[in-house]
């Protein structure tokens, strides 16, 4: 087995779906599981997103068509599933109950199956039976009330619930197939991208309970001169965020702002005006230049990419972040990385 296989000799079953599931099935796939989806014979909103050709979302899979409406393709799909190690469904609650494709049903032909089930809002709750989307997730977890500057517009980057559901539902799918080799029991892995984000926000909550971000106080992230994103001459945007003393001192003096005593930089009635000072100081340069100046030191800093961009960007390139698919596309790097010890 390869190191970057991993998962080599796991047969998984994926009832083909939107966002998430598709997600955590190309993740396993990727580490060497060997994911068959079952497809509906109507094209549907997955097909609509996208390229019906270049399906990012079906790489390194099989792709089985079944109408699941009919005795003979849930026959079909019970028989995958009896012969599989794992099975990702990303229906509303009961729907597949109502197919006949249960865990119930399921674990009856396969006993240490692992049945990973995503969802948005989750299997139980009132909300459970609603439909919902990956900003409406985040929303109701109090994180994207956190990603604007006080006053301003709430936003958050799109698909960022939906990238950690599947992550959630990976890793959960991950654990339950340790659990059921050393067992011989399979298990529902109830995977809903709601509480996906809430888990990933466990340091955003500890911040919260010390007052550094979502009170009355000026914030760090909100309101501080060293942790922001700041226009450049001529267009473009940089970030920095320096928040330990030794880079804020060093920011400074790239910067020039010499004046500036680094000791004061906790002094938060010192900072809006401090802002204005760095607000101005950014707009002297284009952002090609704030990076020939900045980019790799440890003032903690970053251009402002495009999708493009960031696909050529050398440490990104070094890396392989962003391959291309047969056709020219951008695609992504399934992560993380394997190596001997």
């Amino acid at each position: 087995m390869g190191l970057q296989s991993p998962l080599q000799g796991i047969r998984v079953v994926e009832f083909e779906g939107i966002g998430p599931g598709p997600v955590a099935g190309r993740m396993l796939a990727a580490l060497g599981a060997e994911v068959t989806v079952i497809a509906r014979p109507q094209a549907g909103a997955v097909q609509g997103l996208g390229s019906s050709t270049d399906n990012l979302l079906r790489a390194h899979k099989q792709v089985l068509t079944l109408d699941l409406k009919t005795p003979e393709g849930v026959a079909q799909a019970l028989d995958l599933v009896a012969m599989a190690d794992a099975l990702i469904e990303g229906n509303r609650p009961g729907v597949m109950e109502r197919l006949g494709l249960g865990p119930s049903v399921c674990a009856a032909r396969n006993p240490r199956l692992v049945y990973g089930r995503m969802t948005g809002w989750g299997q139980e709750g009132p909300l459970a039976q609603a439909a919902g989307h990956d900003l409406n997730y985040v929303a109701l977890t109090g994180l994207l009330s956190l990603s604007a500057q006080p006053g301003a517009t709430p936003m958050v980057p799109p698909t960022l619930g939906d990238a950690s559901g599947a992550l959630s539902l990976a890793f959960g799918m991950v654990c339950a197939l340790l659990s059921a080799r050393t067992t011989g029991q399979g298990c529902v892995v109830d995977a809903a991208i709601l509480d996906a984000v809430a888990m990933l926000g466990m340091l955003v909550h500890w911040l919260h309970a010390n007052n550094s971000i979502g009170s009355t106080q000026p914030s760090v992230f909100h309101d501080s001169p060293f942790y922001d994103v700041y226009a450049c001459k001529g267009g473009g945007f940089v970030t920095v965020g320096a928040l330990e003393p030794q880079f804020y001192a060093l920011l400074l003096d790239k910067l020039g702002l010499t004046d500036v005593d680094p000791r004061e930089q906790m002094q938060r009635e010192k900072w809006p005006a401090l802002k204005q000072r760095f607000v101005e100081c950014f707009r002297t340069r284009t952002r090609d230049e704030w990076c020939a100046l900045l980019e790799g030191t440890d003032v903690c800093f970053a251009p402002v990419l495009t999708i493009p961009e960031a696909a050529v960007h050398p440490h990104n390139v070094a890396r392989n972040l962003f391959p291309k698919t047969p056709s020219g596309a951008i695609d992504t790097q399934v992560v993380p990385r394997f190596s001997s010890l």
